[in-house]
């Protein structure tokens, strides 16, 4: 009898110091730390200009326009900035334009792992559910296709968009970004047998806009 009304006592306790309504209360303003965001998107094409060149020509290696897809995974370091880790892959073709011989048609496949950093903007007069945001990104590239064609680089990027919140944890993304790719020292290309394409360029880029949910927790 005695451990039951102990018992009592500590629940009523409990009860007027944490009452339901502030515990729930408690529980819906704790801040939600996580994103992950899984999307679709669609690359422009990436030009290579190739060395030597004779004048009045524009000889050039051309990964053809194509979708993308992949994931990211971020945490909020304060209200309004974010820190992801980001990884999207695009399955292209390349070919070449002013090149005798013409390098033979290939499948190449970038693989692209940047870490993104973001920072959101409350605008006045817009609804508090829609938050555009400005963003930059480092990481690497990697290339691989037929032909032996294998390669490494660093890579960067800068964009922007606007997230929706349609609840405190579930929203949608939208995103542009430019992507440059550091190809110097310089990629290789196999234009036929006995015959490879160096890149003259030390950076090529293309652009990338990206579609998808925000999971939010």
């Amino acid at each position: 009898m005695k451990s039951l009304h102990v018992s009592a006592v500590v629940t009523a306790l409990f009860l007027i110091l944490f009452p339901p309504d502030a515990l729930k209360a408690q529980e819906q303003a704790k801040p939600l730390r996580f994103d992950l965001t899984p999307f679709v998107g669609y690359r422009t094409i990436m030009s290579f200009p190739v060395e030597p060149h004779v004048t009045g020509i524009n000889p050039r290696i051309v990964m053809e326009a194509s979708p993308s897809y992949g994931v990211s995974f971020g945490m909020w370091t304060g209200e309004d900035d974010l820190v992801e880790f980001r990884w999207a892959r695009q399955d292209s073709q390349v070919h070449s334009d002013d090149i005798e011989p013409p390098a033979a048609r290939q499948s190449l496949v970038l693989n692209q792992f940047h870490g993104d950093f973001s920072h959101e903007y409350l605008v006045e007069d817009w609804a508090t559910w829609a938050r555009p945001f400005v963003m930059g990104s480092v990481g690497v590239t990697h290339g691989s296709g037929s032909n032996n064609l294998n390669f490494t680089r660093f890579s960067f990027g800068l964009g922007g968009g606007i997230r929706f919140y349609a609840s405190r944890h579930i929203g949608f993304k939208i995103q542009a970004e430019w992507l440059p790719v550091v190809v110097d020292p310089q990629v290789a290309f196999i234009c036929g047998a006995g015959c490879i394409v160096h890149v003259g360029a030390a950076v090529s880029s293309q652009g990338e806009v990206i579609v998808g949910p925000v999971f939010h927790f």
